[in-house]
C-alpha cells in the first residue's frame, strides 16, 4: 500500500481506538464518578446505558449517511461531535449532564464508526490490500478497549474528569490528521431523491426500544420489557413496509438476500454477547468476590489485548493460508474453550489459574473479529458499503448489550443470599450464557459463512509486515 494509503488507515485506527478507549475508561471511572457527583446506582447505570443507546440505536441510520451524504463529511462532522461533547462530559456538575452528553457522544460514534469502516472498504481493492486493512483496523479496536482499562484507571486515580479530557486531545489530534490526509470526495448524487425520513425515524425507534430494553431489563419488571420489545417489532415492521414501498429506501431490503452478510451479523451478534457478558462477570468475580481494586482488575484482563498483537501479524497468515470462514470458525471455537476453562472458577483461584481462559479469549477475539468484519462487508456495493457497515457494527452493539443484560439476570437469579458461597454460584451460572453463545456462533460459522461451493472463502490478505 502507498504512504498515503497507510496514512488514511492510520488516521481511521485513530478513531476506532478513541472509541474502544473512551468506553473502557469511562468503565473503571464509575466509581469514582458516583462518589464526586452523588449519584445513585440507577442514575450510575444511565450514564453506560445512555451511550449504549446512542451508539447502538443510530448505528444503522450513521451507516446509511454516509453512503448517502459522503463518507469523509460524516466522518469529520462526527468527529466533531464526539469531541465537543467528550469535553462538555468533563465539565459536568450534575449527573444528567453527564448522561445528555453520554447519550451525545455514543450518537456520534454511531455515526463516526461505520462511516470510517466504509472509507476504508472503499478506499482499498476487495481483496489482499483490503483485508490486510481491516484486520489492522479490527486489531487497534480491540488495543483500545484494553489499553483503555488501564489507562483510565491511573486518570481516575487523579481526577475522573480526565477520563473526558483525555479523548478530547486525542480526538483533536485524529480531527487535524483526517483533514490533511482523507482525499475528499463529491457528495453522492441523489438525483433528486428524497430522503426516506419514514424508514430512518421507524428503524432508529425499533433499535432505540430493543436495545433499551436488553439494557434496563434486570431493572423494570418483566411485563415492562415485553411491551417495549413489543412496541420494537411494531416499528420494525413498520420499518419494512415503508421500505418496500420506497422508491429511495435507506436501507434496500434485497441486501439481506446475501447470506453471508446475514449470518455473519449473527455470529457476531453472538459472539459480541459472550465476550462481553463473559468479561462483565470476570470482573465481578474479581473485584466484588476477590476484592480487588479496579486497577488490579485492569491488568489482569490486559492480556486478553494480546489481539491488538495478533490481529495484524498472526491472523493475516491464517487468513491467506485457511481463508476467512476456517480462521472464524476456529475463533469461535476457541472462545468455547475459554469460557469453558473458567467455569470450574474456585473461590481462591490464583491468577495463573485463570490465565490460560483469558489468554485464549484473546486469541479467540483476533481470530473471530477482523474476518467477520472482512465476510460481513465484502461482496457489497460500493454505494451500500455504510449500512453493511452500520448492520455489522449494530450487531456486535446489540450482541453486548444482550450478552451484558441475560448474564446479569442470570446472576441475580441464580444467587441465593449475599455469601461468598452464594455469590460463586451466580458467577458460575452466569458463565454458562458465554457458552452457549459461543457454541452457537461455532455452529453458525461452520455452516454459513462459506460461498456455495463449499470451500472457504480465502481472501487473501498481503504478506507484507505492518511495520
Amino acid at each position: 500500500m502507498s504512504g498515503r494509503a497507510w496514512g488514511v488507515l492510520f488516521v481511521l485506527c485513530g478513531a476506532i481506538f478513541l472509541e474502544g478507549i473512551d468506553v473502557a475508561m469511562l468503565n473503571v471511572a464509575l466509581p469514582s464518578i458516583r462518589e464526586d457527583l452523588g449519584m445513585s446506582t440507577g442514575m450510575l447505570q444511565w450514564v453506560m446505558s445512555a451511550y449504549v443507546l446512542g451508539y447502538g440505536g443510530f448505528m444503522l441510520l450513521g451507516g446509511r449517511a454516509a453512503d448517502l451524504f459522503g463518507r469523509r463529511q460524516m466522518f469529520v462532522f462526527w468527529l466533531v461531535v464526539f469531541l465537543l461533547f467528550s469535553g462538555l462530559g468533563g465539565f459536568a456538575t450534575e449527573g444528567w449532564m453527564l448522561i445528555v452528553a453520554r447519550f451525545v457522544t455514543g450518537v456520534a460514534a454511531a455515526f463516526m464508526t461505520p462511516a470510517g469502516l466504509s472509507i476504508i472498504t472503499t478506499s482499498f481493492e476487495e481483496g489482499p490490500k483490503r483485508n490486510k486493512a481491516l484486520l489492522v483496523y479490527s486489531g487497534t479496536a480491540a488495543g483500545g478497549f484494553s489499553i483503555g482499562l488501564v489507562v483510565g484507571g491511573l486518570l481516575a486515580a487523579v481526577n475522573w474528569r480526565w477520563v473526558f479530557f483525555a479523548p478530547v486531545i486525542l480526538s483533536f489530534l485524529i480531527l487535524i490528521t483526517a483533514l490533511a490526509l482523507i482525499p475528499k470526495s463529491a457528495r453522492p448524487s441523489r438525483d433528486g431523491q428524497p430522503v426516506d425520513l419514514g424508514g430512518a425515524i421507524t428503524v432508529t425507534g425499533a433499535i432505540l426500544l430493543l436495545v433499551f430494553s436488553v439494557e434496563r431489563a434486570t431493572h423494570v419488571a418483566v411485563s415492562w420489557t415485553v411491551g417495549t420489545v413489543a412496541a420494537s417489532l411494531v416499528l420494525f415492521l413498520a420499518f419494512v413496509a415503508i421500505e418496500r414501498r420506497s422508491s429511495s429506501p435507506l436501507v434496500r431490503l434485497g441486501i439481506f438476500a446475501n447470506s453471508k452478510l446475514v449470518r455473519s451479523n449473527i455470529a457476531a451478534l453472538l459472539f459480541a454477547a459472550g465476550f462481553f457478558g463473559f468479561q462483565f462477570i470476570v470482573v465481578l468475580y474479581l473485584q466484588e468476590l476477590r476484592n480487588w481494586s479496579t486497577l488490579e482488575t485492569s491488568f489482569a484482563m490486559i492480556v486478553i489485548g494480546i489481539d491488538a498483537i495478533l490481529s495484524p501479524t498472526l491472523t493475516p497468515k491464517l487468513v491467506e493460508k485457511f481463508g476467512n470462514a476456517r480462521v472464524i470458525f476456529g475463533g469461535l471455537i476457541l472462545a468455547s474453550l475459554s469460557y469453558a476453562l473458567f467455569l470450574p472458577v474456585g473461590p481462591d483461584w490464583t491468577y495463573a489459574m485463570m490465565f490460560p481462559s483469558l489468554i485464549v479469549l484473546g486469541l479467540a477475539f483476533s481470530l473471530a473479529y477482523g474476518p467477520l468484519t472482512i465476510v460481513g462487508t465484502e461482496g457489497i456495493d460500493e454505494e451500500e458499503q455504510g449500512v453493511a457497515g452500520g448492520l455489522l457494527y449494530t450487531s456486535f452493539q446489540f450482541g453486548a448489550a444482550l450478552g451484558l443484560s441475560s448474564v446479569a439476570a442470570v446472576n441475580i437469579a441464580a444467587t441465593d443470599g449475599s455469601s461468598p458461597a452464594a455469590q460463586l454460584d451466580g458467577y458460575q451460572a452466569a458463565l454458562v450464557v458465554p457458552l452457549v453463545a459461543a457454541l452457537l456462533a461455532t455452529l453458525i460459522s461452520a455452516f454459513g459463512l462459506r460461498d456455495r461451493s463449499g470451500v472457504a472463502d480465502k481472501s487473501v490478505p498481503e504478506a507484507a509486515p505492518v511495520s
